[in-house]
Protein backbone atom coordinates (compact mmCIF):
# COMPACT_ATOMS: atom_id res chain seq x y z
CA UNK A 1 0.00 0.00 0.00
CA UNK A 2 1.43 3.40 -0.93
CA UNK A 3 2.30 5.90 1.77
CA UNK A 4 1.17 9.49 1.40
CA UNK A 5 2.47 12.60 3.12
CA UNK A 6 -0.56 14.73 3.97
CA UNK A 7 -0.27 18.43 4.74
CA UNK A 8 -3.01 20.33 6.54
CA UNK A 9 -3.28 24.09 6.46
CA UNK A 10 -3.58 26.06 9.69
CA UNK A 11 -7.21 27.08 9.09
CA UNK A 12 -8.32 23.46 8.73
CA UNK A 13 -6.39 22.42 11.84
CA UNK A 14 -8.06 25.17 13.89
CA UNK A 15 -11.46 24.23 12.45
CA UNK A 16 -11.16 20.77 13.98
CA UNK A 17 -11.76 22.26 17.40
CA UNK A 18 -14.40 24.84 16.48
CA UNK A 19 -17.15 22.30 15.72
CA UNK A 20 -18.15 24.01 12.46
CA UNK A 21 -17.57 21.13 10.03
CA UNK A 22 -13.85 21.09 10.76
CA UNK A 23 -13.56 17.31 10.59
CA UNK A 24 -15.39 17.23 7.24
CA UNK A 25 -12.99 19.86 5.85
CA UNK A 26 -10.01 17.85 7.09
CA UNK A 27 -11.28 14.61 5.53
CA UNK A 28 -12.03 16.44 2.25
CA UNK A 29 -8.52 17.92 2.17
CA UNK A 30 -6.97 14.49 2.84
CA UNK A 31 -9.10 12.83 0.13
CA UNK A 32 -8.13 15.53 -2.39
CA UNK A 33 -4.43 15.05 -1.65
CA UNK A 34 -4.73 11.26 -1.96
CA UNK A 35 -6.54 11.59 -5.30
CA UNK A 36 -3.82 13.99 -6.51
CA UNK A 37 -1.11 11.48 -5.59
CA UNK A 38 -3.00 8.60 -7.21
CA UNK A 39 -3.22 10.39 -10.55
CA UNK A 40 0.47 11.27 -10.28
CA UNK A 41 1.33 7.60 -9.71
CA UNK A 42 -0.81 6.39 -12.60
CA UNK A 43 0.46 9.02 -15.04
CA UNK A 44 4.03 8.40 -13.84
CA UNK A 45 4.65 12.16 -13.81
CA UNK A 46 3.98 15.07 -11.47
CA UNK A 47 2.05 18.16 -12.53
CA UNK A 48 3.84 20.00 -15.36
CA UNK A 49 6.56 17.33 -15.45
CA UNK A 50 7.65 16.03 -18.85
CA UNK A 51 9.14 12.53 -18.81
CA UNK A 52 9.62 9.63 -21.22
CA UNK A 53 7.57 7.36 -18.95
CA UNK A 54 4.51 9.63 -18.87
CA UNK A 55 1.37 7.57 -19.48
CA UNK A 56 -1.09 10.37 -20.30
CA UNK A 57 -2.03 13.99 -19.62
CA UNK A 58 -4.02 15.62 -16.87
CA UNK A 59 -7.28 17.07 -18.04
CA UNK A 60 -8.46 19.10 -15.06
CA UNK A 61 -10.83 18.16 -12.27
CA UNK A 62 -14.55 17.83 -11.86
CA UNK A 63 -16.63 18.33 -8.73
CA UNK A 64 -18.11 15.39 -6.90
CA UNK A 65 -20.29 15.05 -3.80
CA UNK A 66 -19.47 12.32 -1.31
CA UNK A 67 -21.63 11.70 1.74
CA UNK A 68 -19.68 10.43 4.75
CA UNK A 69 -20.29 10.14 8.47
CA UNK A 70 -18.56 13.47 9.03
CA UNK A 71 -20.83 15.27 6.54
CA UNK A 72 -20.98 16.08 2.84
CA UNK A 73 -17.58 16.24 1.19
CA UNK A 74 -16.80 17.93 -2.12
CA UNK A 75 -13.62 16.29 -3.43
CA UNK A 76 -12.19 17.24 -6.83
CA UNK A 77 -11.97 14.18 -9.07
CA UNK A 78 -9.06 14.33 -11.49
CA UNK A 79 -9.49 13.49 -15.15
CA UNK A 80 -6.80 12.34 -17.54
CA UNK A 81 -6.43 12.02 -21.31
CA UNK A 82 -4.94 9.09 -23.23
CA UNK A 83 -5.38 6.60 -20.37
CA UNK A 84 -8.00 5.08 -18.14
CA UNK A 85 -7.56 6.51 -14.66
CA UNK A 86 -8.78 4.34 -11.77
CA UNK A 87 -9.57 6.00 -8.44
CA UNK A 88 -9.17 3.95 -5.27
CA UNK A 89 -11.27 6.27 -3.12
CA UNK A 90 -14.96 5.51 -3.68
Amino acid sequence: MPQYQITVDEETARGLFSGEGGLAKLVEQVVNQILQEQVTEQLRAARYERTEQRAGCRNGTRPHVLTARVGRLHPRLHTARAMSYVREVR
